[in-house]
């Protein structure tokens, strides 16, 4: 995931919401995401 564009690791969140992918699939992007904080993006809270 460190070879995704920040844009492009936030379109694969919600992609992955979208098509139900597993908890935990999610949950590693979200981890990805809070690491850039990028947290805003998507309204995180964990």
């Amino acid at each position: 995931m460190k070879h995704l564009s920040d844009d492009l690791l936030i379109e694969s969140y919600f992609k992955a919401r979208e098509l139900k992918l597993s908890p935990e699939f999610i949950e590693l992007i979200e981890r990805e995401i809070l690491r850039r904080s990028l947290g805003h993006k998507i309204k995180l809270s964990l």
